[in-house]
């Protein structure tokens, strides 16, 4: 999903593959600058907008190289949006970018020659961004393979699919085109099992449940997401209480959709935010480095064997740690 609150446009997008599985480089965006962002400068704009780590500096040598216009027009990095205004990124290809291998050590769950499963730790981003290129998994994964797909370009090779840099566990990469194509569409159809285990707050009054609530932007801050019925794109996640501690509880959730932050926006939009999210938690109370979110379950279909497979990680020490506190204390 794409805009920064209810007034922007929908932005265009041309995806490698499936929008759900979120993989696809952003080619070009378009937003409409709403009353509360007047004023502002577009390079700061720009900047708050994109979905990537792209820094600012990145973002004005876009502005000075004509890739950012303004109601079709090139402006200066210090111009001030007006309300209304057509605010148009057309994102170069990233081709000189310097994604190199690295050691870094992978959990490998499962591997053959046209996929490959890992257990990520929490902390680990996933695919670099322009002007952050190395310390993620994929620079891990290129170290190990050596052959990933190249769908995604050359800072997401094999990335099918992602997690949150602070959330844990699995996750499939593709290592050729074919088996690449196969993945997404399965994360397009909604036919990939992807299961979670999460700590939040508060005592989950139902035994299991779904959420079916949309999720865009937030009119507040650009680089957050919140249930909306503006700008937004169905999502849906179903849960399951697992046990239960007074005023905390684990629940496992089950992914219909993948939008960005899907799992945090909907524990927080029914009052149980997660432990120790940054961005959409409580202050108060048990915390960790990260929130306590660990994708637990990976299940698809091998894109050229067709056999079923389905893969299980256990919790992180953090997490375990969290429930030994709640249940001896």
């Amino acid at each position: 999903m794409s805009l920064n609150n209810g007034n922007k446009a929908e932005p265009k997008r041309f995806p490698a593959a499936s929008e759900d599985a979120q993989e696809a480089e952003l080619e070009t965006l378009e937003w409409i600058v709403s009353e509360a962002e007047a004023g502002e400068r577009i390079d700061k704009f720009v900047t708050d907008s994109l979905q990537t780590e792209t820094s600012r500096t990145q973002v004005q040598l876009w502005i000075k190289d004509g890739h950012v216009t303004v109601n079709g027009a090139a402006v200066k990095p210090n111009y001030k949006l007006a309300a209304g205004d057509a605010v148009h990124v057309a994102v170069p290809e990233p081709v000189d970018a310097d994604v190199r291998p690295e050691p870094i050590p992978l959990h490998i769950v499962y591997e053959d020659a046209d996929v490959i499963v890992v257990n990520k730790p929490r902390g680990l981003v996933v695919h670099p961004a322009p002007g952050h290129t190395s310390g993620t998994l994929v620079n891990a994964l290129l170290y190990h393979c050596q052959d990933l797909s190249g769908i995604n370009g050359v800072l997401r090779p094999g990335i099918v699919h992602r997690i949150d840099k602070d959330t844990s566990g699995l996750l499939m990469a593709a290592k050729n085109d074919q088996a690449h194509a196969g993945l997404a569409e399965q994360l397009k159809r909604h036919t990939v099992t992807r299961k979670y285990i999460a700590l939040v707050h508060g005592n989950v009054a139902h035994d299991h449940g779904t959420i079916d609530a949309p999720i865009g932007r937030d009119a507040h801050d650009r680089k957050m997401y919140t249930v909306t019925d503006k700008n937004s794109k169905p999502a849906v996640t179903h849960f399951l209480v697992v046990e239960r501690f007074g005023d905390y509880t684990l629940v496992e959730l089950k992914l219909e959709t993948g939008r960005t932050h899907q799992i945090r926006v909907h524990m927080k939009f029914i009052g149980h935010p997660l432990v120790g999210d940054p961005m959409y938690g409580r202050s108060k109370g048990l915390t960790m480095d990260g929130q306590a979110l660990h994708a637990a379950v990976l299940g698809f279909e091998h894109p050229r064997t067709k056999e079923q497979l389905l893969f299980e990680a256990p919790l992180p020490d953090d997490m375990e740690h969290l429930l030994h506190v709640l249940r001896t204390s």
